[in-house]
């Protein structure tokens, strides 16, 4: 941080931000479900394989976000989601990217705007990534226990989460926020 601090200049305002994807399709996970004692709830599981990607960046100090949708997981989507969240950093101000090893992550094709600095997370360490606590928040609230109708059905539930999500600013602060990283 002091690395990237210096290079700034202390009048730049920084803005850490937690990026990661998420796969979501036909094949869908099963969550827990409230029943009546002695019962058992159905829960459908579809058989297909169509998917999409969530690529999803929480800045959970000031509680904002941005994502897209994405039909693969790639150099190209990331590229396309770093645009994205170089739009949504405040003006003036620089996002310091948290994000895994991935190997889109880590691709010389990268196009990396100017307002944004790219920082690895430890190998094969997720539980330091907030935005996976958030993917399971998102999937048991609004896509777990669900067939998806078709490709275009996939897509219409990720970009409902993902706004429903959105509108929860304090909701990005809650599960995002870790004492370790934003304490300083």
């Amino acid at each position: 941080m002091k690395e990237i601090r210096a290079g700034l200049g202390n009048s730049v305002e920084v803005e850490v931000w937690w990026q990661d994807e998420a796969r979501v399709g036909q094949k869908n996970k099963l969550s827990r479900r409230w029943a009546k004692r002695g019962t058992r709830p159905s829960a459908p599981k579809d058989q297909r394989t169509v998917s999409a990607y969530i690529f999803g960046a929480i800045c959970p100090k000031i509680g904002k976000a941005a994502g897209l949708v994405m039909p693969h997981a790639d150099t190209h989507a990331l590229n396309a989601h770093l645009e994205e969240i170089a739009r949504t950093v405040e003006p003036g101000a620089h996002a310091l990217v948290m994000l895994d090893r991935a190997g889109w992550h880590t691709s010389s094709a990268l196009q990396i705007p100017r307002n944004i600095t790219l920082l690895a997370l430890p190998p094969r360490s997720p539980e330091l990534n907030p935005v996976e606590n958030l993917w399971q928040f998102i999937r048991d609230n609004w896509l777990s226990n669900r067939v998806f109708q078709s490709y275009d059905d996939i897509l219409d539930h990720c970009c409902h989460a993902w706004n429903n999500l959105v509108s929860q600013p304090a909701r990005i602060k809650s599960i995002g926020t870790r004492k370790w990283a934003h304490g300083f």
